[in-house]
């Protein structure tokens, strides 16, 4: 089975790099950049074949869509004609529709919306798959089995995917920017910047390894840290008095504004 992947940045590359590592043989990989400079060195570096994307998706059984959202009108206006009857496409391109592909690929073609976040790096991303009208239940679980490479995945109805886009997909953006401000408070307290960036992660993973193991609401899990009159509770009061709570809420709000915003650009 022949995978194209057009489109070699961040998670372009990630999903190649997964695929390697899942099992699949190189020589079924192909990717293809518009830069031909980075075709070249994500080939070189992973053994796969570098092509042009006509030549990509000549022949492929999946074909990837990892470019930019506002590169995917032109890609698939180009080449788009080239992608065969019983092909399965994969977009993971943020805020594009499984309606604004199916109707620059024709009548018929296979469709699946991924959004998968860059979790992929270390085999932990967490991807929400939507299914195009003309997807058959085989094409479907190829693309869970591919996706499945580099995480967990779920299968939704497109509907949600601008919420998925707002929490999971733009989720570790958050997670870092929260991680950076509790390392910068450690060195405001006086901790080395390497000490407090250990006791920062660690604490991230230990928490959300509690989460997944115990499978407690992070309501219980919260109230079993913050001890009456104690510290918890006194940080706790400091964040409810900035509104941190509702802050996160706005901020998810206009990213999924956002999502729908790209997707009615079509």
């Amino acid at each position: 089975m022949t995978i194209a992947i057009l489109g070699a940045g961040v998670m372009g590359s990630t999903l190649v790099s997964a695929l390697l590592r899942a099992g699949r043989d190189p020589a079924d990989i192909v990717v293809s950049d518009k830069v031909t400079a980075r075709t070249e060195q994500v080939a070189a570096q992973h053994g796969v074949r570098g092509l042009s994307a006509a030549e990509a998706i000549d022949g492929a059984d999946i074909v990837v869509l990892a470019v930019k959202p506002q590169d995917m009108a032109a890609l698939l206006e180009d080449f788009g004609g080239l992608v065969g009857r019983d092909a399965l496409v994969l977009s993971i391109a943020a805020g594009i529709s499984t309606d604004f592909l199916e109707r620059r690929l024709g009548d018929g073609v296979s469709v699946v919306r991924a959004m998968p976040n860059t979790a992929a790096l270390v085999d932990q991303a967490m991807s929400a798959l939507a299914r195009g009208r003309h997807c058959t239940d085989e094409h479907l679980r190829e693309a869970e089995r591919l996706l499945g490479a580099v995480g967990a995945v779920i299968t939704l109805d497109e509907q949600h995917m601008d919420a998925v886009t707002a929490i999971s997909g733009s989720g570790p953006a958050y997670i870092f920017f929260v991680v950076e401000a509790m390392i910068e408070a450690g060195v405001l307290l006086g901790l080395p910047r390497a000490t407090a960036s250990e006791l920062t992660v660690q604490t991230l993973y230990g928490a959300a390894t509690m989460m997944r193991e115990t499978g407690q609401h992070p309501t219980v899990l919260r109230e079993q840290v913050s001890s009456p009159g104690g510290t918890s509770v006194a940080a706790l009061r400091k964040l409810e008095d900035h509104k941190v709570r509702a802050a996160f809420l706005t901020a998810m709000e206009a990213a999924a504004r956002r999502s729908a915003e790209l997707s009615a650009s079509d």
